[in-house]
């Protein structure tokens, strides 16, 4: 077993009130040493090692699920594999927590960070429509001239069209897969939740359009190198969502791999991000995402199933049942998250997991002292 309960190592520096990993490193403490048990995190890092996903190893049943592919995705991919911060510390870990690999709907909540720095850019504001700064004709209609950022955000935009040729009906197996569904009547726009990578899709290409540059590098400039991130992570664009944008063509990337690219990314980056949230979006002395978008972005939407800008709540207790009402995380398909429990200075990533996450965070936390 590939489990790991870390020792002590030389700490690099700690900023302000917290330690901060620097790039290329991350300090490790023994659980004890943060007010841990180490035999009851031992226990959690067993049974989620013990607990894979059910999709294929070779993503061979892709398409069954998904629908017909647009872009690439991995002849293989990892195990099991996670890690445990602590009070900004690797605690545990199990498995690779460095392997690359896509991350799916994980990815959204990248999206919604990415949007945090244009609202701390001045590009945008969420309460603003869309189309009010986005004259590419994707939100030209009456109903689609009525969609805000927010609405985005918060899946709830009802926005109508298709992108990279997907519809936002998603009516259609050949297109959908498993996730085809039977048409209905479209409400408005702010009046009904739908997890929908159709619309997710396009307020990346807005995102793009706004920055006038590709999300991926808005996201590598602006977040990822900020916060000590690796390298090695990519963001994959289909093979036919290429626009053009200030005469220049470029990639614009999809919210999720449901029909292949999308992020592909290790579990220790994932985890520099979901630290990040924890600490209300600062990294060492530098606000990097506004404290009041990342409050506005844990605050659930009025339709959606405990829902934020892009991420899971826990506030009415429900997706985390018997954890703190403030834990939040990025979930993706193929049992990916990134769990943070801000009370216990905690964030937790799993990859390839069964998707009983509640099951894990409660079992972690029973951990604590």
């Amino acid at each position: 077993m590939a489990l790991s309960l870390v020792g002590t190592r030389p700490v690099v520096r700690a900023q302000g009130d917290a330690y901060f990993p620097p790039a290329g490193a991350w300090a490790s403490k023994a659980p004890a040493e943060t007010g841990m048990d180490a035999e009851r995190l031992a226990d959690a890092l067993r049974y989620a090692e013990a607990s894979p996903t059910t999709r294929a190893i070779d993503f061979s049943d892709q398409e069954a699920t998904f629908g017909s592919l647009l872009g690439s995705v991995p002849t293989r991919r990892a195990g099991t594999n996670g890690a445990v911060i602590h009070k900004g510390y690797v605690v545990g870990t199990f498995g690779d927590p460095s392997a690359v690999d896509p991350t799916y709907s994980v990815a959204k909540s990248m999206l919604s960070t990415v949007t945090g720095i244009a609202v701390r850019e001045g590009l945008l504001r969420v309460d603003d429509p869309v189309g009010a700064i986005v004259k590419d004709g994707g939100y030209d209609s009456p109903r689609n001239a009525r969609v805000t950022w927010a609405m985005h955000l918060q899946q709830e935009s009802e926005w109508e069209g298709a992108m990279w040729g997907k519809a936002h009906d998603f009516v259609g197996r050949e297109a959908f897969g498993a996730g085809e569904r039977k048409p209905r009547t479209l409400g408005a726009p702010g009046s009904f939740y739908e997890y929908n990578d159709v619309r997710v899709n396009r307020l990346a290409l807005s995102l793009l359009r706004v920055f006038h540059r590709p999300v991926p590098e808005v996201f590598r400039t602006e977040v990822m190198e900020p916060i000590g991130a690796s390298s090695t992570w990519k963001w994959v664009p289909y093979h036919n969502s290429y626009v053009t944008e200030g005469g220049v063509r470029m990639a614009s990337v999809s919210g999720g791999t449901r029909w292949g690219g999308g992020l592909w990314v290790s579990a220790y980056d994932l985890a520099r991000v979901g630290y990040l949230w924890l600490r209300g979006g600062r990294w060492g002395e530098r606000q990097i995402v506004p404290s009041a978008y990342v409050r506005a972005a844990l605050t659930p939407s009025a339709h959606g199933p405990d829902y934020g800008y892009l991420w899971w709540l826990n506030t009415r207790g429900e997706h985390f049942p018997g954890a703190p009402r403030t834990a939040f995380e990025a979930l993706g398909a193929g049992g990916n998250h990134v769990i943070v429990s801000p009370g216990h200075d905690l964030v937790i990533v799993v990859r390839w997991h069964r998707d009983d996450a509640a099951e894990l965070l409660r079992r972690v936390i029973g951990a604590i002292r």
